[in-house]
């Protein structure tokens, strides 16, 4: 059973809309800007990606105000049958937040489970859903996992909504592993330096092919294939070996049913820190025998938006393969030796009827690949 996306959306800090966030990368333009929301004085960086227009530790959480812009247009989208996963890798952190720095409010409001309550109401999805946190693969896995049901015949709909923020508290644990950039993050890059944390939400609802010819929906693409790997390698860091990705990959393409020379285009996890970067070139050369082709991080344009970011990747890619165009990798000026040939500063072209291969790898040395097609 073949799993199509039919529905997708998000909101970065390029704004609220797919189209803000691909007219921005497209462009070359950042979205990553001094940081106001909090004082970045004892830290490593003064720079994240902000969505902007939101409220901090106001009535109403940073994700929950991103998920009840994204959903005011677009619930009408979800069938009331839809499995839901929720991807995030802290939900609603600025309630803990708060309760440790100012000890007001319940901590335990924080938990995952309660906001994966709160986005079935938010978007009216009634069957029982499910939490997929798997560090800043959450929303790939998500979205493998849904394809996977719909393949085996558990679901024929199920909606992914990823979130993530920046709040102080994920500012300073990323500060404390000086894995913050001093300047917005430069992905592939020689000179990078580290990530630029980000902010998102995003939703995709995926439903089996045939029940997206019956409701004649609109089929912006395909997730064929999907490979989840852990290198256990270290708490933080990647296998230098990439042993964990290319067995990822690998997993992908067979599930997809799929050659490396079927990979027209490539979006990389690309966050910009020297370790995370390396060890992705290392997969693809090892991989890709027929070398290189279009490779873009969106990172350096939005930052690393966690748990949201898959879900991000997955619907650019998609646009990606519509349209023929590959985006630029923001913030790239020199291309280190082992990216050098794949990435660009400009766009790119794709050739048609090729596939896309979206990576992801988080903490704990956990790797997501979808194979997506047109």
């Amino acid at each position: 059973m073949r799993t199509v996306v039919v529905a997708a959306d998000m909101i970065t800090p390029y704004g609220p809309g797919t189209d803000a966030c691909w007219e921005g990368l497209t462009a070359n333009r950042t979205a990553i800007s001094r940081v106001a929301r909090f004082n970045t004085g004892a830290f490593h960086s003064a720079f994240a990606g902000i969505v902007p227009d939101l409220s901090y530790h106001g009535s109403e959480t940073l994700v929950m105000q991103m998920l009840r812009s994204l959903f005011e247009k677009n619930r009408r989208l979800v069938p009331a049958d839809a499995k839901l996963i929720l991807a995030t890798t802290k939900g609603e952190i600025d309630l803990l937040e708060q309760s440790v720095l100012s000890g007001s409010g319940d901590a335990s409001a924080s938990e995952p489970l309660r906001l994966l309550d709160k986005v079935a109401r938010l978007t009216g999805a009634q069957g029982k859903g499910m939490v997929v946190s798997a560090a800043c693969t959450s929303s790939a896995a998500a979205a493998a996992q849904a394809a996977a049901l719909i393949r085996n015949g558990h679901a024929d709909c199920v909606l992914v909504v990823a979130c993530d923020s920046v709040t102080e508290f994920i500012f300073s644990g990323f500060s404390s592993l000086m894995a913050l950039d001093s300047v917005p993050a430069r992905p592939f890059d020689r000179n990078r330096a580290g990530l630029s944390v980000g902010e998102a939400a995003a939703f995709a609802l995926f439903m089996s092919e045939a029940r997206a010819r019956q409701e004649q929906r609109t089929v912006l693409g395909e997730v064929a294939g999907w490979g989840l790997s852990d290198d256990a390698n270290h708490m933080t860091g990647p296998s230098r070996e990439s042993e964990g990705l290319i067995l990822a990959i690998t997993k992908a393409l067979r599930s997809a049913d799929k050659q490396q020379e079927d990979v027209g285009l490539i979006s990389g996890h690309g966050t910009g820190t020297v370790y995370n970067d390396a060890m992705e070139m290392r997969a693809f050369h090892a991989v890709f025998k027929n070398k290189e082709r279009p490779l873009y991080s969106v990172k350096g344009g939005i930052g690393h938006t966690m748990g949201a970011a898959g879900l991000v990747e997955l619907i650019i890619a998609l646009r990606a393969l519509r349209e023929q165009r590959v985006p630029a990798t923001v913030n790239l000026r020199e291309a280190d030796q082992d990216a050098a040939g794949w990435v660009s500063d400009r766009m790119q072209s794709v050739r048609d009827n090729s596939l896309a291969l979206v990576t992801n790898a988080g903490f704990s040395g956990v790797n997501t690949a979808l194979v997506l097609g047109k």
